[in-house]
């Protein structure tokens, strides 16, 4: 079968011919459909991240997928029912944390990562997976189910805010979306579906005209342009808001996240910086989270409650802002169109088979 992989030393993605893998106990062969292609592939990609499994001389790439049950191998499932798998994969023996059904909670050495960390990813023509890290997925999502685990990324986010908050009574009225890549654009229509907030912004670095800015605009976001409305500004440039989302990655955004929200405010730390140091009024901002009941939440990987949830939210939200998210879809003939990443690409996927 096809599979598109790095391979050490290198870093652009190639096409190799692997065997089509045979399931074993309690596992289903999934017929793949379609994968996304995010930020963390490229960091892959280029060896920034992630970890090649161990005596490999490659990574299969891509985690978020979809596919169709091929054989279901006694797990319950049923052939030709739309799949989408979760990410984490128990590293070796016993786990407490897989165990419990919390893999998205493990720390660092105590799970792989299909296509990043330790394990081969979903970017090939069949995959197997074990049937209870399989989330079904209606045939009318068939065609965007790759969204599903970016989706549900958000969606435990979100959970993990609200429930800072569930010891008072919080009515957030706005949000803020640090960062306009595909997952913040993702994000923002997610807010807007669920009718969380009145007020939605975006912040991003982008001149108009522009595809993304044009985006934030379709849902009834205002985008923040941040070389003029820096994010520790927006209580003077903007307002201050009850939820700040950072999905960028800056390290600086963290810290100014706090002085951005207004009081009782909660943010969620997606992003994961590389290490750099700078200088902050440590005792001022410690200030600010103690006086003003302030919170901030780190939050990484997702659960197969998130995934349902993610299809949920999937399901609701409008089609025309999906096709404008999704950039492209191509072939495994067309890796050059599918990885890049100019100003016109916001969310793009390779095709491995129709429906």
């Amino acid at each position: 079968m096809h599979a598109i992989a790095v391979r050490r030393g290198e870093d652009d993605p190639v096409v190799l011919e692997k065997p089509r893998p045979e399931p074993g106990p309690g596992e289903a062969l999934v017929r793949t459909l379609r994968v996304g292609i995010d930020g963390t592939d490229h960091e892959v990609i280029a060896g920034g991240h992630g970890r090649f499994p161990d005596g490999d001389d490659h990574l299969v790439l891509g985690h978020e997928a979809v596919g169709v049950v091929e054989d279901p191998n006694g797990t319950g499932l049923d052939v030709g029912d739309v799949v989408a798998p979760t990410v984490r994969r128990r590293p070796n023996g016993k786990n407490e944390y897989f165990d419990r059904g919390e893999p998205d909670y493990a720390p660092d050495g105590q799970y792989h990562e299909r296509g990043i960390v330790g394990a081969h990813g979903f970017m090939s023509e069949y995959f197997t997976s074990p049937a209870e890290y399989l989330v079904e997925v209606p045939d009318a999502l068939a065609d965007l189910g790759f969204l599903v685990e970016p989706a549900s990324i958000s969606e435990k986010a979100f959970d993990l805010a609200f429930a800072s908050r569930s010891a008072f009574d919080w009515q957030p009225e706005s949000a803020a979306v640090l960062g306009n890549g595909s997952l913040g654009l993702l994000t923002l229509a997610m807010l807007d579906a669920g009718d969380r907030f009145e007020r939605l912004y975006c912040l991003g670095r982008r001149d108009r005209p522009d595809p993304t800015i044009d985006l934030v605009e379709s849902i009834g976001g205002t985008y923040v342009d941040s070389r003029e409305s820096p994010v520790d500004a927006f209580p003077e440039d903007v307002e201050p808001v009850d939820f700040v989302y950072e999905a960028t990655g800056y390290a600086k955004h963290a810290f100014e996240t706090i002085d951005a929200l207004a009081p009782n405010g909660v943010g969620a730390l997606l992003g994961v910086p590389g290490d750099w140091e700078f200088e902050v009024d440590g005792g001022r901002l410690h200030r600010e989270l103690v006086l003003h009941n302030k919170a901030l939440v780190g939050s990484v990987n997702s659960g197969v409650s998130d995934f349902e949830a993610g299809v949920e939210t999937l399901l609701a939200l409008d089609d025309a802002v999906l096709d404008r998210l999704v950039t492209g879809v191509y072939g495994l003939d067309e890796l050059d169109a599918a990885f890049a990443t100019d100003d016109s690409t916001i969310k793009t996927a390779v095709e491995f088979a129709d429906r």
